[in-house]
């Protein structure tokens, strides 16, 4: 049994003292050479925190950002200077409830939940009870642990950013990514027409999720076929001037992250310019951080639960490959989520 504090209600021998994880131990572009599976010690909840036994945990872009230290202010944000802070970069996942610490009342110990944690990528993970709500009902952890971190962020950029209404004609970029699978559901649920763009050969599936039609980002312009109300670059890297040109007089544009090789600002130089630009124009231009929240996980839960909204996973690998699971994000073969099979 592990150290735990006697204030910590701990079934008996439910936790061992050490667990498999994956192991960071220096910042990297490729998750071959720094990602590895080993051993170290469970980790003991604080106050206002609980420890789940972790089922599964699903890599984003996010996860490749802490993995790597790039760009640069990703570390000043608390992933650490000179070598990673934490001992993976997990952090969506979904499991149960072992332990909880001081001032934890919504959680009991063998309760389901999903939310995001640190160090993720492991047998067990710590969480703040705030950042953590009850598993979708009819949901297994696998498509629990794809939702967290992506569908947090597209419910905020449709919901509260963009302000999807029904009848809007709305263009989502990056659109079978894990972020864009669920943009695309949640706009066409706001009553949206949707046009998405991803590569032809993952169309069928974006077109399975409900948008109105697919361009491929090959071959179409994104302009052409008219301007939009709402444009979402989800971690796209379109010129800003190309995006203003397709977007209504007074459309809402929202970029959701932003990808280029820049070690300093990595794309969010957009978003910079984007914010000037607001000063001159009628077009309102934004971005924003997604908010880890209860109470919008919560929200997900009762989408996913209504079957308004689908989880969709295309890999699933065993922590081992964790490495090889960043590697099929990176290397743009999912449409939508990839999840780490814990248990």
């Amino acid at each position: 049994m592990s150290a735990l504090p006697a204030s910590v209600p701990v079934v008996p021998s439910a936790v061992p003292a050490r667990m498999r994880s994956v192991v960071h131990e220096r910042f990297g572009v490729d998750p071959e050479s720094v990602l590895a599976t080993g051993q170290r010690d469970v980790p003991v909840p604080g106050k206002g925190e609980v420890l789940v036994r972790v089922a599964a945990a699903s890599v984003d872009r996010g996860t490749w950002h802490v993995m790597a230290g790039l760009p640069y202010p990703v570390r000043l944000a608390g992933f650490g200077l000179r070598r990673p802070r934490y001992a993976n970069p997990g952090r969506s996942l979904a499991g149960t409830v072992v332990a909880v610490g001081a001032g934890v009342s919504d959680f009991r110990l063998g309760d389901p939940v999903f939310g995001t944690g640190a160090s993720a990528l492991a047998e067990y993970a710590v969480a703040r009870a705030g950042r953590l709500a009850r598993m979708p009902a009819g949901l297994d952890p696998v498509q629990a642990a794809a939702v967290p971190v992506s569908g947090l962020t597209a419910l905020q950029a449709v919901r509260d950013h963009a302000r999807i209404q029904a009848g809007e004609r709305v263009l989502v970029l990056g659109a079978s990514g894990g972020v864009g699978v669920f943009a695309v559901q949640l706009a066409k649920a706001a009553g949206a027409t949707v046009t998405a763009v991803c590569s032809g050969a993952k169309a069928g599936a974006v077109l399975a999720l409900g948008a109105d039609r697919v361009l491929d980002y090959a071959v179409d312009e994104i302009g052409e076929d008219g301007r939009y109300d709402v444009i979402l670059d989800i971690a796209g890297n379109r010129p800003l001037r190309m995006l203003r040109r397709a977007l209504a007089p007074d459309g809402r544009l929202v970029l959701v992250g932003g990808e280029t090789d820049g070690r300093l600002l990595g794309g969010t130089d957009r978003q910079l310019r984007a914010q000037l630009a607001n000063l001159v124009t009628r077009q309102r231009l934004g971005t924003f951080l997604a908010s880890e929240n209860a109470a919008d996980l919560a929200e997900l839960a009762k989408l996913l639960e209504a079957g308004t909204l689908t989880a969709p996973v295309s890999h699933v690998l065993p922590l081992e490959r964790a490495a090889e699971a960043v590697r099929v994000l990176l290397d743009g073969r999912a449409v939508g989520k990839v999840v780490v099979a814990v248990r």
